[in-house]
């Protein structure tokens, strides 16, 4: 019998490009320890060793995919001995349509994982998916995204495995290429194309709005700083309203610039935090361009 105060462990598998990688943000953004890719054999000693910890985090949540396939046989007995740790792991596979699968990788112009092996899209997925097979079989939820954009993914994710209420607003801060079209569920857009571009910067070009030196460069100018405060004006002034209008469930925010790389990333991430700040407990951050 598992320890009832045992830390809860989601095991993120499934096929590449089925939101794998949102799903484990999510999960991140609301306080899980996460970790991905990590080799399916270290699995207990994971566990042993972050859970023996003093402060030890109380929800886990690791990604086990095909980049581990040739461990992928033995995980039962791995969740087994992570059971005998005394936790319940609970494994969650992420699914798509093929169609879904190969359209998704044509909007974003990713390699597959298995595109090392010299196989065309449509074969690596079907390898794929015949490698996944024994983990779908024994996954606890299956979740079948091929209807779902990034903000359905993630308030499924928070609604189905219980961790936020009904009566919470989830926020996401997504940004985007304005090239590239605004985000469809965007509930509010704000244009940065006016602030001044890092990508002018030879040595700025090839980071984003997460690294320091970007945020730096954006922090020290004036008419960025009155660009956030405004923004955070309305916010703190308008999102409240929403929740406690109580038809609301989620509500995106999306900031937009030329490459979606730079600017609007900084923004999504420098307001995300600030609504973190101001006490909303379920937000969480896409970029669109760069996830």
């Amino acid at each position: 019998m598992t320890d009832a105060t045992a830390p809860t462990l989601i095991i993120v598998s499934g096929m590449s490009g089925s939101g794998k990688s949102v799903a484990l943000n999510t999960f991140e953004d609301l306080d899980f320890y996460c970790v991905d890719n990590l080799p399916a054999e270290l699995l207990p000693q994971f566990v042993q060793s972050v859970t023996g910890q003093p402060n030890a985090p109380e929800k886990l949540a690791v990604g086990i995919d095909v980049r581990n396939r040739r461990d992928l046989a033995n995980l039962p007995e791995w969740l087994s001995a992570v059971g005998g740790l005394g936790l319940d792991p609970q494994l969650v596979f992420f699914d798509a349509s093929d169609g879904v699968l190969l359209k998704r990788y044509a909007d974003t112009r990713r390699r597959h994982p298995l595109s090392t092996l010299g196989l065309p899209l449509v074969d690596a997925i079907a390898l794929e998916r015949q490698v996944l097979r024994p983990l779908r079989q024994i996954a606890d939820a299956i979740v079948d995204t091929s209807d779902m954009n990034v903000h359905k993914l993630r308030r499924h994710v928070i609604t189905e495995f219980a961790i936020g209420g009904d009566a919470t607003v989830s926020l996401l801060f997504e940004s985007f290429a304005y090239r590239r079209g605004v985000p469809s569920d965007a509930d509010f857009v704000l244009d940065a194309r006016a602030l001044p571009n890092p990508h002018w910067d030879p040595t700025l070009r090839p980071l984003s709005g997460r690294d320091a030196g970007v945020r730096e460069y954006l922090d020290a100018d004036p008419d960025v700083a009155l660009f956030v405060k405004q923004v955070a004006g309305f916010l703190d002034m308008w999102l409240p309203k929403l929740k406690s209008e109580g038809s609301r469930s989620y509500v995106t925010i999306a900031f937009g610039c030329t490459g979606g790389r730079h600017r609007s990333v900084y923004l999504a991430e420098r307001l995300a935090e600030h609504a973190r700040q101001q006490g909303w407990e379920e937000v969480a951050v896409h970029h669109r361009e760069l996830d």
